[in-house]
């Protein structure tokens, strides 16, 4: 009995280290220490490669960041919008962060040397503070940074500012004229404006012919309307010109503006044409004497003279007196004739030789000479 209690404690042993045990089947090799225990795959794997940045294809124009700052209650301040509504007789103050700021404001405030406007330059930024606003002071407000290096300084384009601002006043839809009657000149190689600006924001404005009576459509191609500017006329011919008015509406009540006279100038831009003439080119001893100078042009474009005589390094006293006026030659062709006329009285021996005239305007500058000698 005992014998077969042994044997089956032996079977039942060799049957547990047969499931326990790490014996390799019998159909298999055993492996190697430090073979490689994964099996082999003909899958394909794609390798990830990580995204780089390309530093070369990135926009290298800086982005232009707003230096601009407004006062606002309490001590508060906020960037402006692009176009503000602020009531007459507000004070404005704007500030633009930088060292050395410069300033552009609507050229009102500058043709009168307005006191109400104060600009200046602390250590970090740059203030405009404007007092009693008015109607006529709706424009544009901007500042920008300086690159300056001594006492040359150039424009920081990546540091600006800037915003249009609606001063409303009652009884004024448009920005004030100085006068009320005004000219506009056509040219036909650059766009002519009407300028029939609005001190609200949300009115209607409208473009009329006095005779005949009728209302010009901002049609969009040959004219548009900018809220900035006035009425722009894209394409200048003489068909255009004319008396035009503009009217607003807004809130219930409509306003005229002045009145606006379109003449068409043909004169093309560039240097002044110029020419001299002299009363005589040989003058006696005693005589009196006069040097004409004269420049055809466009309607809008200012002339300035320079003279070179004989008698200037003697300090020999001269008379000069410059001139401007229109002429029109039929059709609506207008032109600007500018002239500047030297005198001199009991003509001398140093006053024979070369006497020069400079003509210059935006687009460049001409020289004339004519010989005048002692006879």
């Amino acid at each position: 009995m005992k014998i077969w209690l042994l044997l089956g404690l032996l079977l039942i042993h060799e049957a547990l280290e047969d499931v326990t045990g790490q014996h390799p089947p019998k159909n298999k090799r055993p492996k190697e220490p430090g073979e490689n225990r994964i099996k082999p795959t003909n899958k394909k794997v794609k390798p990830k490669i990580p995204k780089i940045k390309d530093r070369d294809s990135a926009d290298p124009t800086p982005k232009t960041q707003s230096i601009m700052t407004q006062l606002m209650d309490k001590g508060r301040f906020q960037k402006p919008a692009a176009t503000l509504s602020l009531m007459a007789g507000q004070t404005l103050e704007l500030r633009c962060k930088g060292n050395k700021i410069g300033w552009s404001y609507p050229a009102y405030l500058d043709t009168f040397k307005d006191t109400r406007l104060s600009v200046k330059q602390h250590e970090r930024y740059g203030q405009l503070t404007l007092v009693n606003s008015t109607a006529a002071d709706t424009g544009e407000f901007s500042c920008w940074g300086q690159l300056c290096t001594g006492y040359v300084c150039r424009r920081d384009e990546a540091k600006t500012g800037s915003t249009y601002i609606f001063f409303t006043e009652k009884g004024e839809l448009f920005v004030p004229s100085p006068s009320h009657f005004d000219v506009v000149y056509l040219n036909p190689d650059r766009q002519a404006v009407v300028p029939c600006r609005v001190t609200v924001l949300s009115a209607k404005v409208t473009l009329h012919r006095e005779f005949p009576a009728k209302e010009i459509p901002a049609n969009g191609t040959d004219i548009v309307y900018d809220l900035k500017r006035g009425f722009v006329y894209l394409h200048p011919h003489s068909g255009h010109q004319g008396v035009v008015y503009c009217k607003a509406e807004a809130g219930g009540k409509s306003q005229i503006s002045v009145k606006y006279q379109l003449l068409y100038a043909e004169v093309p831009r560039g240097p002044p044409s110029t020419t001299i003439l002299a009363s005589s080119n040989k003058v006696k001893g005693g005589d009196d004497l006069s040097v004409l100078c004269t420049v055809l042009g466009e309607p809008d474009v200012e002339v300035e003279f320079r003279w070179t005589y004989p008698g200037q390094k003697d300090e020999r006293p001269v008379t000069i007196q410059d001139s401007w006026r229109l002429i029109h030659r039929g059709l609506g062709h207008t032109t600007r004739i500018s002239q500047s006329v030297l005198s001199i009285e009991d003509f001398e021996t140093i006053d024979a030789g070369y006497y020069i005239c400079t003509a210059q305007n935006l687009q460049g500058q001409t020289t004339v000479a004519t010989t005048v000698e002692s006879s």
